[in-house]
């Protein structure tokens, strides 16, 4: 009875960890299916000839090169899925893609069930004002008209600011983030809080991007990542080095600039959004050790 107890535990083990061996899977299928995101300018999007594009494609470009030749498989061929926001977790459980390169960010309550890489980028939320505002900081919305869009997260984090009291706000909700951008060009606001990112986008469609500027300390900061399946250490150690291997060698830092300081395809558009200081700081030692 023991033995055949033994033997019955030890064949779920070898069971459950075939289930997270993506690199076998990936070695038999003899194709890397990468998950990837519709319209997150400039990290993961679709170009005119719905290829997927991106600063977050460009990265897990160079893992399937070091998985090829972690492999002996320089054959192996990349196929791309479509996620969204609601989908995207149980592509990569379920197996459907093998990882993820998109905006999602390593939370605690996420790592419970998914395995994040070292981050690649910093969301942070901020405020887009007119040039001439005397806005420079959260402190200095107190009395002032805000606009955010509606159902973003922008109106909890405002909430949870200390610089002064959320009563003194005037808040306004639009219906999506283009429209709180609109708000503020005709004068109907006087900041725009959103993600940073959100905003560069917003600015660089502007007929005259000096007209706007982005200011405030960032808050509600995430680290964004490759998402892929929990207990599969093998393929998130070699991951991992990749990622580590282009902060390194300044190749990250190329990609960065590539994605967010010049026009994009297929609109010419130019993001101007330096890279943040705690990008910069987490290249020096990479790690995929985050702070929420």
């Amino acid at each position: 009875m023991f033995k055949l107890l033994s033997y019955i535990l030890v064949l779920l083990f070898a069971i459950e960890a075939n289930a997270n061996d993506t690199l076998a899977r990936i070695k038999e299928r003899k194709t890397i299916i990468i998950a990837h995101r519709e319209a997150s300018m400039p990290i993961s999007y679709l170009s005119e000839d719905s290829k997927p594009i991106g600063y977050a494609v460009d990265i897990c470009s160079k893992v399937v090169e070091r998985i090829r030749r972690e492999l002996k498989m320089p054959q192996l061929t990349v196929s791309y899925l479509l996620v969204n926001s609601s989908n995207r977790f149980v592509a990569i459980q379920e197996g459907k893609a093998d990882f993820e390169c998109g905006t999602t960010a390593n939370t605690a309550e996420r790592r419970k069930q998914m395995a994040f890489s070292i981050p690649y980028f910093f969301s942070a939320t901020r405020l887009l004002t007119s040039a001439e505002s005397t806005i420079k900081n959260w402190s200095d919305l107190s009395q002032k008209r805000v606009v955010v869009a509606r159902g973003s997260l922008a109106l909890a984090l405002l909430r949870q600011q200390t610089q002064f009291k959320f009563s003194e706000l005037r808040i306004i909700e639009a219906s999506t983030s283009h429209a709180a951008f609109e708000m503020l060009q005709q004068g109907q606001s006087d900041a725009f809080v959103s993600e940073e990112v959100v905003l560069a986008g917003l600015r660089a469609s502007a007929d005259q991007i000096q007209h706007w500027k982005i200011t405030g300390d960032g808050i509600g900061i995430e680290a964004q990542t490759i998402m892929l399946a929990k207990d599969d250490p093998s393929l998130k150690v070699l991951i991992d080095k990749e990622i580590a291997r282009m902060m390194n060698e300044g190749e990250l830092s190329k990609l960065y600039e590539k994605w967010f300081t010049q026009p994009l395809p297929p609109t010419g558009v130019n993001y101007a959004l330096p890279m943040s200081f705690l990008l910069r700081d987490s290249m020096r030692f990479p790690s995929d050790k985050v702070f929420n």
